[in-house]
């Protein structure tokens, strides 16, 4: 069942966060409009991605919008994730998750007056000496008054959920797009959900069941003038690609050839079999179905960054520089290229290489503070260069950044001695040294 809504933190921490330029840009390309339209700024908004094939997605503290690969996989169309996507705007743009911190509170309140209610009745009941089945009235009135908490929040929460739906689809007229991908979304849920309805109490789900939702979106759906609008060619392709890629990079090979078989002459096939070769070591084979692609999208820097992937994983890192070079002038944007070209690099072991593993790695790391090989492979480069004080210093600010703050602390104290007192370097350290917890 999906959730589309806001998760819980320890739930969150379960998951498998995975990185992907091609991925990201495609759902970027999907979120920004939604998100001008809701008048909410891009850049505030920060996409992830989850190695699941459950069809999920949600929206977190910090104003991050979490896409499972499921979601991506399992979508025919970018309308239907984009659907998706513009309800997580909503909650985004109707501030759901800062009302439902102020919400607990108010449940937890319900349930300690239902809790204190119960108890009195106990405190009669020992009083009276009533005991059989009147007795056994007290305990059921204390999960009563927890039950009443729990009920009183669920309830808030698919208000929150029919909100983010109608909102949604606001969105999409004001971007000019369908809310059919939406509507469907929700009735292969409704089929999911066929048997569930018969037998759960509605009232204890945190989200209305999808035929609810279906009955409240519906028509006004159906009353836009865009709602026969169609995905462009473009944006189809990009989409079946991306799907392709997400497949073959986590499917099993049976799995991939069934999605795509041989007889499948299709680009995203294509691409999903060439992933599979490089995936499994057939690397001339590999070789000779990128430079396929290539010739099919000679400017498509993905197929450029495959290239260059499959080279530098089976032990040619020379070679792989020109086609990362090549996939980096092609999305010059993207900073996760410029991390695999820095790791390519740096692997090469020519000391010019080595210097422009530096920069190249630097300037992803400004871009894009996430992205945790690109301090892993950083550390490296300074290391081949004699630069040990660097080299301590950029693995402490990744063990910081991931939130692992006492080994961040550890070696920060470390690379400090290395630099001049006062120094930009030192005054780095320093930050580090200084952090107290409490502060994040």
């Amino acid at each position: 069942m999906v959730a589309f809504g806001p998760m819980p933190a320890a739930a969150q921490q379960r998951m498998n966060y995975v990185r992907d330029a091609e991925v990201e840009s495609l759902l970027r390309d999907y979120l920004n409009p939604l998100l001008k339209a809701a008048g909410q700024p891009t850049s505030a908004v920060r996409i992830l991605l989850v190695d699941d094939r459950q069809f999920n997605a949600f929206v977190s503290p910090g104003r991050r919008m979490t896409i499972f690969s499921g979601a991506i996989i399992d979508t025919n169309t970018p309308n239907e994730l984009i659907g998706v996507m513009a309800h997580e705007t909503g909650h985004i743009a109707g501030g759901h998750l800062a009302r439902l911190s102020q919400a607990l509170p108010k449940a937890m309140a319900i349930g300690i007056l239902g809790s204190l209610l119960g108890a009195g009745a106990l405190v009669g009941a020992s009083n009276s000496r009533q005991v059989g089945m009147g007795g056994a009235a007290p305990m059921g009135m204390l999960l009563g008054g927890q039950e009443l908490a729990m009920r009183s929040l669920l309830s808030y929460q698919r208000t929150e959920e029919q909100a983010a739906d109608r909102a949604a689809i606001n969105y999409l007229n004001a971007t000019r797009q369908s809310g059919k991908g939406l509507v469907d979304t929700m009735r292969r849920i409704a089929d999911q959900q066929m048997f569930l309805a018969s037998r759960v109490d509605k009232y204890l789900l945190s989200h209305p069941l999808a035929t609810d939702r279906i009955a409240a979106i519906d028509d006004v759906a159906r009353s836009s003038p865009y709602y026969e609008s169609k995905d462009s060619p473009g944006l189809n392709q990009r989409h079946q690609l991306a799907r392709a890629k997400l497949v073959a990079f986590t499917g099993r090979q049976d799995e991939i050839y069934r999605r795509y078989p041989q007889s499948d002459n299709s680009l995203q096939a294509r691409y999903a079999r060439a992933i599979l070769a490089h995936r499994f070591n057939r690397g001339s084979d590999a070789q000779s179905q990128i430079d396929g692609l290539i010739a099919s999208q000679p400017r498509n820097p993905y197929f450029w960054e495959l290239k260059g992937q499959n080279l530098l994983e089976n032990g040619q890192a020379t070679q792989a520089i020109a086609p990362l070079k090549k996939a980096v002038s092609l999305a010059p944007g993207q900073p996760l290229l410029r991390v695999i070209l820095g790791h390519a690099l740096m692997a090469s072991n020519t000391p010019a290489n080595v210097d422009q593993s530096i920069k190249e790695l630097t300037v992803a790391i400004q871009r894009d503070r996430e992205v945790a090989e690109a301090y892993f492979y950083l550390a490296q480069a300074y290391e081949k260069r004699g630069r040990t004080g660097d080299a301590e210093l950029i693995t402490a600010e990744g063990y910081f950044m991931a939130g692992a703050y006492d080994q961040a602390q550890l070696i920060a104290r470390r690379a400090q001695q290395k630099f001049e007192p006062n120094s930009a370097g030192w005054r780095r350290a320093n930050d580090i040294i200084t952090f107290k917890k409490d502060q994040g």
